[in-house]
């Protein structure tokens, strides 16, 4: 038990260090790379303090508190450890899931949101003061970054600047396409803004609806893999509840069959989302 209280403090340690490291360090990282997409993540998710680092000393931390737990109450420390490496998943799994519900939502409503943009234009306003009214009259989900914006750009005057912050508050490859088509309107100028705008908005309305579709379709098999990788697992959790057997896999050979279980199991849901997965769209404009 003692070991096990030292791991902790090592893992809480880790944190503490990781926790002094600011944001020049996490310029080393290369851009798009697993650094900047679980920031990206993170920030959809609504934890844009939380660095993908602390990410995994969470994980790590909830992986070895469920690990010791399923160990006392099963009395077989490679079951615990099994579920252990499970449990490690879930920190990242929530972020993803709900990163990807702000992404669809956001999808929906950018639409709308170019539309309120294209209606100030022509009602006069300038590009900064239109953008800055999608934060009073925009989609809810958007109005808090814009009304950001309006203050950056009250304080600091410089519009493409705050258009760069704009861009890592949303963290959305779409937010990032209408974020550079109004720099490039603002750079280039000319009066065929409202006709840019139209044909924008017409745009992310096709695909948003072409997406839609093809996610509808492809829920299926999503939901089948989660199914296939959750089911032995619960098995294995009913029948840790007898002594008897948890004591069978308490060996060399039972760690060796939950050894494999588990890689097949990661093998088989990683084929079948890759077969069902759609194409994700790269922030290739950060």
């Amino acid at each position: 038990m003692s070991a096990a209280w030292g791991l902790m403090l090592g893992v809480g340690l880790a944190l503490v260090w990781l926790s002094l490291w600011t944001a020049p360090a996490q310029a080393a990282h290369r851009k798009g790379g697993w650094y900047d997409t679980t920031q990206d993540s993170l920030i959809r998710a609504g934890a844009p303090g939380v660095t993908p680092w602390g990410l995994v000393g969470v994980s790590v931390a909830v992986g070895i508190v469920v690990a010791l737990v399923g160990a006392a109450v099963s009395g077989a420390a490679v079951i615990g450890a099994a579920f252990g490496v499970i449990a490690s998943r879930g920190p990242f799994a929530l972020v993803t899931s709900r990163a990807r519900r702000t992404r669809d939502g956001l999808r929906e409503v950018w639409p709308e949101a170019v539309d309120h943009l294209a209606s100030g234009l022509r009602a006069g306003l300038s590009l900064p003061e239109a953008l800055g009214q999608l934060g009073n009259r925009g989609p809810d989900v958007l109005r808090e970054p814009f009304r950001a914006f309006a203050e950056d750009f009250r304080a600091s005057g410089r519009f493409n600047d705050s258009l760069d912050v704009l861009k890592a508050r949303l963290a959305d490859p779409v937010g990032d396409k209408v974020v550079e088509s109004l720099r490039m309107t603002r750079e280039v100028g000319g009066s065929d803004v409202g006709t840019l705008l139209r044909t924008l908005s017409q745009f992310l309305r096709d695909d948003a609806r072409t997406r839609g579709e093809l996610e509808a379709r492809q829920s299926w098999t999503v939901n089948a893999a989660r199914l296939a990788v959750a089911a032995p697992w619960l098995t294995l959790a009913m029948l840790a509840t007898r002594p008897s057997n948890a004591a069978a896999f308490n060996s060399a050979s039972g760690a060796t069959v939950l050894l494999v279980g588990g890689c097949l199991t990661l093998v088989a849901y990683r084929v079948m989302m890759r077969i069902g997965r759609l194409p994700e769209e790269p922030r290739v404009m950060r």
